[in-house]
């Protein structure tokens, strides 16, 4: 390594080499002092990388020299450059894992030992490149509420359903180097991630001396960009992609576009950090920033703790957007400090910051962002976002004119009112009552502001005499257990139990649909009499669908006002002007009389302290005595059952020929025709698996009763169940298929409407590709491998849109999936009746990328129409990879071949 790009600094008695964002400057005549921080960290990492793996790094860093050069050649302006330049190589010091993605990436990753063990290769060649840090939060289910043991069953239920899930976790632990588990039940992957995992500044020692260099991560997780506000540069990926960086591979993309955005003001009293991203989200969203990195700047951060800035860069996938960056600053090290971190590493991250110019800023405008956008926290109110979408922001005082709207339009204009018996007690149920009120998801639960402000509105309320509704399903999932800790300590838990909120388990739970059964009563009134009905949650997610079955309208709101609207038990009135109840001397009790006020809420801050993050995370990696009863036999290979149905080899991973070296795709039929914003929750097997459907008539040819079938999400590890859940989801609409809706398809041949799967294997069967045809932001969502995977497994050949989400795009690339969008907007309109023949030629030239293809359209009356689309396949490593067939023969060749 030459040292002219290296300099050294000292902390305490240890010396650490870094690379000299300044020399590389210097020695690449480029203006440092304009680059916004994302692209510094990006500089570093792949300068960093070229260098260790002695590459031209003069070549990898081009796309930096072409938009910040000094010299008279680089004077354009930075929106015309590197449009369509060359790509980064990013290699991420780590890989943040959670279990329903976790699992399937380790089931490959053992897969491919296999595979390569086959071919007379040394399995443990197949190993980690880089540390890897898996949180098992996704599997814990809400199946008892309200009650002081709801925890306890929940957690013994999660073992009941998962053991042989985590016996395979436990396996890879003992199996892998560089790979750190943290067991069930001990926090949400992204809060433990702020919280503990994040050292903002790693370090690494190579050939004897020790280094320096930001942390920067990829998760299988979207909101993984909720450590952006430690200043850690990472985003959500597929499992395709991740295990391409656990093999030592690094992503390729190009130079993305940053985007300041310039903070003002401060937030008004009773206006919480949720209502401020909530309103956020609306305003980016509408920006279509899809690839671009937000950085903040401006005055506002000096009012903005660290914890509001995680509430904000955890939703930059419901922004649109790549990452949502806080540089580092003061305020970062209090955080780090007081989250247990040493004082060593906090100066670290503090020298290495300054030294490398990742300071953060109050000014935006002397960096070259692509543009800068200002926004004045003052002007933010009281809102929530739905019924199924984060950026359809709710004034609070309309949340009672867009139920009614939603209602009108599924067609429920009459008042309606059905009785149901809870406890031996009668209660009706109207159209737009809440039958789930949730304190849940990483967004909020790492934020004590709201989460204090939860627990006094909680406390004022018993003091009136208030209580939650009793067709309302209450519950509390924290992050961490901190959680509890400080609000035990302030006196809050107690009030919030008793209003229904006891903690049901320490995970993701109703933000994924991990909300558990309603009451068999309530249950049985929706389904029989149709009563539309909302949940209330303080979430990331809402799509329609996705947080309960039986649920049509999901609002997200802040903690507190998930508790006002559990007192109120509806949404189709004012919860600012209709009372919450009555005290004990029958006078109406409004928002206004229980709304903590906000100094009250800092004064409770004061109470959180350095001892409760360390005591609660000194021992995080052991578990619990459920973890430690696991007993996993050592072993380079797994040791796969063939009995199993949670975790089977898939077929996919083992080496195959290249797939995609055709010229053209003739023949092929329609699967599906799907309208706009069709989410990896639509595509992807996600929820409960239904007794009749086609992964559930696996499971129980298989042996496995239908209450024990847990969700699609725990069986991730199986590809047999996993391939027939694909395009299952109840709310999907195959628009060849108009006034059905859920994961139907048409079978031509024969006219027959059947599953997707039954149809996709009868087509298999012919030998006739499919193809998939959808709208705009296609595969927005949560980072979901499946989604790929799964168009694959059912023969899809080609994905043509309107426009693609960034994650999902990549994924089917890597699957071996070619993604195409329509070359002229209006194309994206046609009409197709579904029995056409479809073929699409130009894959001779696919040697570039973006190249333009034609989808030549035969029609049952035998008229011939010509549609262009272009490839998007946007770098070269991506048209390598589409051309050998994906990711799995890619990394099996190329381990070969090192």
């Amino acid at each position: 390594m030459s040292m002219s790009v290296w300099n050294q600094l000292r902390l305490g008695d240890q010396d650490f080499r870094y690379l000299s964002l300044s020399a590389i400057a210097k020695l690449h005549q480029i203006e440092l002092a304009q680059m916004p921080v994302a692209h510094k960290i990006l500089l570093e990492n792949c300068y960093r990388y070229g260098l260790l793996q002695k590459l031209d790094v003069a070549h990898m860093i081009k796309p930096f020299v072409e938009r910040y050069g000094n010299q008279p050649s680089s004077s354009q302006s930075s929106s015309s450059k590197n449009k369509h330049g060359s790509a980064i190589k990013f290699m991420p010091a780590r890989v943040l894992m959670q279990d329903f993605t976790g699992v399937p990436a380790l089931v490959d990753m053992a897969a491919l030992r296999d595979a390569y063990a086959d071919q007379g290769g040394d399995p443990e060649a197949i190993r980690f490149q880089c540390p890897v840090d898996l949180v098992i939060d996704h599997s814990v289910q809400v199946d008892k509420s309200n009650a002081k043991n709801a925890c306890q069953f929940n957690v013994n239920m999660e073992m009941i359903r998962n053991r042989e899930r985590y016996q395979f976790l436990k396996w890879g632990q003992q199996s892998f180097d560089q790979f750190r588990l943290i067991p069930p039940g001990k926090g949400i992957c992204h809060q433990v991630n702020i919280e503990y995992l994040a050292p903002v500044v790693a370090t690494q020692e190579i050939e004897g001396h020790w280094y320096a260099f930001p942390d920067t991560l990829v998760g299988l997780d979207s909101h993984t960009t909720m450590v952006n506000a430690l200043g850690v540069l990472g985003w959500g990926v597929g499992g395709i992609e991740a295990e391409s960086v656990l093999l030592g591979y690094p992503i390729d993309f190009l130079l993305p576009e940053v985007v300041g955005v310039e903070l003002t003001g401060k937030l008004k009293n009773g206006v919480t950090a949720t209502d401020l991203v909530l309103s956020l989200t609306e305003l980016f969203r509408q920006k279509s920033w899809v690839g671009r990195i937000l950085e903040f700047c401006g005055p506002g951060l000096a009012h903005l703790s660290l914890q509001d800035r995680a509430t904000i860069s955890n939703m930059s996938p419901e922004f649109g957007t790549t990452s949502a960056l806080f540089p580092v600053d003061q305020e970062t090290l209090r955080y780090l400090r007081m989250t247990g971190r040493s004082d060593d590493q906090v100066d670290l991250v503090g020298m290495y910051s300054r030294k490398q110019f990742l300071w953060a800023s109050s000014h935006c405008h002397h960096q070259q962002y692509q543009e800068v956008i200002s926004f004045d926290m003052s002007q933010v109110k009281p809102c929530v976002s739905g019924p199924s979408r984060p950026q359809d922001r709710v004034a609070l005082p309309n949340l009672g004119l867009e139920t009614s709207r939603f209602l009108v339009s599924r067609g429920h204009q009459n008042e309606l009112k059905k009785r149901f018996q809870v406890t031996g007690r009668d209660f009706s149920l109207s159209h737009g009552d809440i039958v789930l009120a949730a304190i849940t998801s990483c967004t909020n639960t790492s934020n004590p502001q709201v989460l204090i402000a939860a627990g006094l509105l909680a406390k004022n309320a018993i003091q009136k005499g208030l209580m939650t509704k009793p067709w309302v399903k209450t519950s509390f999932a924290p992050g961490s257990p901190v959680v509890v800790d400080y609000l035990n300590v302030l006196g809050l838990m107690e009030p919030l139990a008793a209003l229904g909120f006891s903690v049901v388990g320490f995970g993701c739970t109703t933000c994924i649909g991990n909300s558990g059964p309603l009451d068999d009563a309530i249950s049985n009134v929706i389904t029989q009499e149709k009563v539309c009905v909302s949940a209330v949650l303080s979430g990331n997610r809402n799509f329609e669908g996705r947080i309960h079955p039986q649920v049509a309208m999901n609002w997200l709101a802040s903690p507190p006002l998930v508790v006002a609207y559990a007192l109120l038990g509806a949404t189709g009135v004012d919860i600012t002007r209709e009372h919450l109840g009555h005290d004990s001397q029958g006078s109406p009790v409004y928002l206004d009389d229980i709304w903590p006020d906000n100094a009250l809420i800092e004064e409770m801050m004061q109470a959180i302290n350095q001892s409760m993050y360390r005591e609660q995370y000194e021992h995080i990696e052991k578990g619990d005595h459920h973890w430690a009863s696991l007993i996993v036999e050592p072993s380079t290979r797994y040791p796969w059952r063939k009995s199993s149905t949670y975790i089977q080899k898939p077929d996919f991973v083992a080496a195959r020929p290249r797939l995609n070296d055709q010229k053209t795709i003739e023949g092929a039929r329609i699967l599906l025709w799907l309208g706009d914003s069709v989410t990896t929750d639509h595509i992807s097997p996600a929820g409960n698996i239904k007794p009749d459907s086609p992964a559930g008539l696996f499971l129980q040819n298989h042996g496995v009763k239908p209450e024990h079938f847990n969700s699609y999400g725990s069986r991730r590890g199986n590809h047999e169940v996993m391939m027939r859940g694909a395009f299952a989801n109840i709310r999907i609409q195959n628009k060849v298929l108009p006034g059905i809706s859920g994961g139907y398809a048409r079978y031509v041949p024969t006219q027959t409407v059947m599953s997707v799967y039954d149809a996709a294997m009868k087509y298999a069967a012919d030998q006739i590709p499919l193809v998939v045809i959808a709208g705009s932001h296609y595969g927005s969502g949560s980072s979901r491998d499946w989604a790929a995977k799964g168009t694959f497994c059912l023969g899809v050949k080609v994905v043509i849109a309107k426009s693609f989400e960034r994650i999902h795009r990549s994924n089917l690339i890597g699957m071996g999936v070619l993604p195409c969008e329509f070359a002229f907007e209006e194309d994206g309109d046609i009409i197709f009746e579904g029995d056409e023949k479809l073929s699409i030629t130009g894959l001779e030239h696919l040697v570039s990328i973006s190249t333009p293809l034609m989808m030549i359209l035969e029609k049952s009356d035998g008229s011939i129409h010509k549609i262009e689309l272009k490839s998007r396949i946007d770098t070269a490593q991506e048209l390598k990879l589409y051309h050998e067939g994906g990711m799995f023969p890619s990394m099996l060749k190329r381990i070969q071949v090192s």
